[in-house]
């Protein structure tokens, strides 16, 4: 395909169209046309070279819906797909290969259990409008080298970039397997209706629940990539500068529309004015003639998005520190500092999907940790910010049911952080480093989502680890056992797999006078004592042969 910069024009599929396209997806994947390697690794390196030749225009459509800088849509988007599928085909052939069971005892070993990885069928990927690119073709990536058929719907709200998308499938993959259909509410509806053998989702939370739902009423097992809202803590040990530069970064990637990015920050009472001052400076780096006039700083996606984010902005009750200037018409929203003092205020019982950053000042770690699991049990990731190094003086601290957190070493401070609070992912003093691993599993937990993707992940996600046997014809007297009547056969079996307890009423572990004299004792040095044993033995040995020689 010819190298093109110009953008098709976005139009909706027709809405009869779809079932056929689902009863074609299902027929050509009963035809057993994409489970062969060679077919996958065709449609995948196709796929490259259709990303690679549309790369301006992918450019350039990021730019129109999002209002993207290159460098992040390069970086995130086209650059991001081209080096998965690289690195999805240098491995496919070993993931594809039977794995040999695991835990296996000697008495089933015979039939010779192992894992097979097969397709599951005609897959349904539902794309996001952030990331239009990643979040659509990275999921899509992992149906098409599971060996699926698929078919793509990207986000109409990006309606550039899902043109791009469009014509790409359409030129460079099988036209009988793959497809992409356009459109909104109505055409997700009846897509959704379609019987699929996966659906993958990635969105907000409410729609993940609606297609939740849809999908239960046909047991189809779904992926769901949702939001979450994050947050970050800045201990009274942490690096404020470089907690202020890190978090600035995962806040005005994309104008903030980041499903990883930190939705709120819980920082140390100490430490608050230091590190609003280092967000000012960092601020003024970074953007030097300010966000609006920096051609590395996007846009809303849409009018209702920024609304959505002004009202959150006019219902706050905290005080604006940095920023705060909007400008409908080019759908810019500045990066905004707020210091908030209350779970209620509308910037942090809302998931903003913008770059606002609120503060909320606490007196400590077991603040935070209370306060964190009070907004969001289960948020898509958390970014604890600690000095590794610091250890502060235990005999410094008074006495209080805080002190076995406060006199920990920061290290040991994260730790506990991670120990206590449940979310997706973690980036340790950073903000969403783990999300930015293309081959790392990403995924959410509760109600930020279920199922994983990325890498290998992604090829799992749309893989059915089968379990086969072969049983042999001469194990047929062994097995007879199982066969009726069963009279007089129990105490047989008993022999053959019952399996013996090595613990007791009380759940303790019984001790075993065997296991321990061949030990010496039990413990992880049993081959220390056994040596000190044998040098033992050699040197008696020794001295009875010069006392044996003397006489």
């Amino acid at each position: 395909m010819a190298s093109s910069t110009a953008i098709p024009t976005f139009s909706h599929t027709p809405i009869e169209a779809i079932p056929g396209i689902a009863v074609q997806a299902r027929s050509t994947f009963r035809s057993q046309k994409t489970k062969p390697l060679e077919y996958r690794l065709t449609q995948l390196r196709k796929l490259w070279w259709g990303l690679k030749d549309n790369e301006a225009a992918i450019i350039e459509a990021c730019r129109l819906d999002l209002g993207k800088p290159s460098y992040e849509a390069i970086t995130g988007e086209v650059g991001w797909c081209l080096n998965d599928i690289i690195f999805v085909c240098n491995n496919l052939k070993k993931w594809m290969a039977d794995e040999k069971a695991p835990d296996i005892d000697l008495k089933n070993s015979v039939v010779n259990p192992k894992i097979r990885k097969e397709p599951l069928g005609a897959v349904l990927v539902i794309g996001a409008f952030n990331y239009p690119f990643q979040l659509s073709l990275g999921p899509f990536i992992g149906a098409i080298a599971a060996g699926n058929t698929a078919v793509l719907k990207p986000s109409e709200l990006s309606p550039n970039t899902a043109a791009v998308m469009q014509r790409i499938i359409q030129e460079c993959l099988d036209s009988s397997a793959y497809f992409c259909i356009q459109g909104a509410v109505p055409e997700t509806t009846e897509l959704l209706s379609q019987k699929w053998d996966k659906i993958f989702y990635t969105g907000s939370s409410e729609v993940g629940i609606l297609v939740a739902k849809k999908a239960a009423e046909t047991l189809t097992p779904v992926t769901l990539e949702l939001g979450g809202k994050n947050p970050a803590i800045i201990s009274r040990f942490a690096d404020t500068r470089l907690a202020a530069r890190r978090l600035i970064w995962g806040k005005t990637l994309n104008a903030g529309q980041v499903c990883l990015s930190q939705n709120y920050i819980l920082i140390d009472k100490e430490v608050l004015p230091s590190f609003v001052d280092e967000l000012g400076i960092a601020f003024k780096e970074f953007y030097p003639n300010g966000a609006k006039a920096s051609p590395d700083f996007a846009r809303i996606v849409n009018e209702r998005h920024f609304h959505r984010i002004k009202k959150m902005l006019d219902e706050t009750h905290g005080k604006i520190l940095i920023g705060g200037a909007m400008d409908e018409k080019e759908k810019f929203i500045e990066p905004t500092v707020v210091q908030v003092d209350s779970l209620e205020d509308s910037l942090i019982k809302e998931e903003s999907f913008g770059p606002l950053f609120p503060l909320l000042p606490v007196d400590g770690l077991d603040e935070a940790i209370r306060i964190a699991n009070e907004v969001d049990s289960t948020p898509l990731a958390m970014y604890p910010f600690s000095k590794k190094s610091e250890e502060i003086d235990r005999r410094m601290q008074p006495p209080s049911p805080c002190a076995r957190l406060i006199t920990l070493p920061s290290a040991d401070a994260q730790r506990i952080v991670l120990n206590e609070i449940t979310s997706g992912g973690a980036s340790i003093n950073d903000s969403f480093f783990h999300g930015s691993i293309p081959t790392l599993a990403f995924g959410g937990v509760g109600s930020s989502g279920q199922g994983s993707y990325r890498g290998k992940a992604s090829f799992d996600a749309f893989t059915h680890r089968r379990s086969v046997t072969h049983t042999p014809s001469w194990l047929e007297k062994l097995i007879s056992i199982r066969y009726p009547p069963y009279a007089g056969k129990i105490s047989r079996y008993k022999r053959m797999v019952a399996t013996q307890p090595d613990f007791d009423r009380e759940g303790k572990v019984k001790g075993d006078m065997l296991a321990w004299v061949l030990t010496l004792g039990g413990g992880r040095v049993v081959a220390v004592r056994w040596l000190a044993v044998l040098l033992a033995a050699i040197g008696i040995k020794k001295v009875l042969e010069s006392r044996t020689s003397k006489l």
